[in-house]
């Protein structure tokens, strides 16, 4: 997109070459995964958006020095380095993962429209396949990594080749996924900031799906599905539960400042509490943040009250409050946040002993004003899943709505 010009403005030439709609992929073992990207300026500040099919991320956090760019992922860690050449840009994605370290994934992207796999404006590649088959609908899905099972769901719309949707599991939703059909090969992929997932699939005669899934460079999964209308995943609130004879949960551990903060505080004596196990790594987290930030602000004048656990890529106290910082502020938050652990499930159900387990972030945790854990919620499913996230979010804030309704 060329940058109008006049007498009395003189933008540098180089804001000519980053403005406008951009096609980036990543390299995956799988392919390439496919998203789009949207720069603009507002004033003397870059802001861009990452498209996702239904999805739009704003990003604020850009710096652009001669021809070489980052961009901060929003509320996370990860970021994107790339030097730009007239209509191109290559680089790097940079993804943290546990305890520190580093995955690092090319990216390249290039200017003008923002397709998936199939180019709108060259359908003869899809055409010659024939008409796409007919994915839109729930499906009954099982992933297989390494052996071990899950169940999941899949939603999909479909209009021509483009197909949106998402998959549901037992710990949360992928997220808005985008993709195409080309005869009888799904392809799907997501990109938000938070993970970076890519899939194909086969279409068999008899109407059902293989697959295979991968995200980022080291996971990879493969999956099988057939359609099914009324497929269901197990409640979630069945998933973690108290011990047997546990009746309250018992915590302590920092807050950004370092310091103590206790379950036992009198700030929490005779108030509802919501404490999610959550991290700023964790996209389901993300949505669900989103969900709790407007819903403190309406409740806590009620006696509600929110702590979320924050189980962060690394060890360092340091490191987990910047993490936690730019989370906070990615949503507003004003309920407290304490430093509980690291990203791994084993190590948060080692500091939550009162719990059978922690197989899920967010893993959510509702206590009556009397201090008695009343119910748990393993992951969340978020507004990708429409009807799903509308149900999900009806039902946490009904359950705070009669908790606060009882008496201490």
């Amino acid at each position: 997109m060329a940058c109008e010009r006049n007498a009395s403005v003189q933008r540098p030439a180089v804001v000519a070459e980053l403005e406008g709609n951009w096609r980036a992929t990543l390299a995956l073992p799988g392919g390439e995964l496919p998203f789009g990207l949207i720069f603009a300026r507002d004033g003397e500040r870059w802001n861009a958006e990452i498209v996702n099919g239904d999805d739009r991320i704003r990003v604020t956090e850009i710096e652009l020095s001669g021809n070489a760019l980052t961009v901060q992922m929003p509320g996370y860690e990860n970021r994107l380095s790339a030097t730009l050449a007239g209509e191109a840009m290559q680089g790097e994605l940079t993804m943290l993962k546990p305890g520190g370290k580093e995955q690092v994934i090319a990216f390249a992207a290039r200017r003008g429209a923002m397709y998936r796999f199939v180019n709108p404006a060259a359908p003869g590649d899809a055409a010659s396949v024939g008409a796409p088959a007919d994915v839109s609908g729930r499906w009954a899905v099982t992933f297989d990594g390494n052996g071990q099972p899950s169940p999941a769901i899949g939603e999909f719309r479909q209009r021509g080749n483009e197909v949106v949707g998402t998959f549901l599991t037992p710990t949360g939703d992928h997220r808005y996924l985008a993709g195409d059909v080309v005869g009888n090969t799904l392809k799907l992929a997501k990109f938000d900031g938070g993970h970076v997932f890519l899939y194909e699939a086969q279409l068999a005669p008899d109407g059902t799906m293989q697959g295979q899934f991968w995200s980022g460079t080291g996971y990879h999964e493969t999956f099988s599905a057939r359609r099914d209308a009324k497929a269901e995943l197990a409640s979630a609130y069945d998933t973690t539960k108290m011990r047997e004879g546990q009746q309250r949960l018992n915590f302590s551990f920092p807050d950004l400042d370092g310091k103590p903060v206790s379950s036992r505080d009198r700030r929490f004596a005779g108030k509802v509490l919501v404490v999610a196990l959550a991290g700023s790594w964790c996209p389901n987290c993300h949505d669900e943040a989103a969900f709790l930030a407007p819903l403190y602000a309406e409740y806590r004048e009620q006696g509600l009250e929110i702590v979320s656990l924050m189980f962060e890529q690394f060890g360092d106290m340091p490191r987990a409050v910047e993490a936690t910082e730019r989370f906070r502020a990615r949503y507003g938050i004003e309920y407290t946040t304490l430093i509980a652990g690291t990203s791994d499930k084993q190590d948060a159900a080692l500091r939550m002993p009162e719990l059978t387990g922690v197989f899920a972030f967010p893993t959510t945790i509702f206590i009556d004003r009397r201090g008695t854990v009343r119910r748990i919620h393993s992951g969340f499913a978020g507004p990708a899943t429409g009807e799903h996230y509308e149900k999900l979010k009806s039902g946490f804030t009904a359950l705070i709505t009669e908790l606060l309704n009882e008496t201490a």
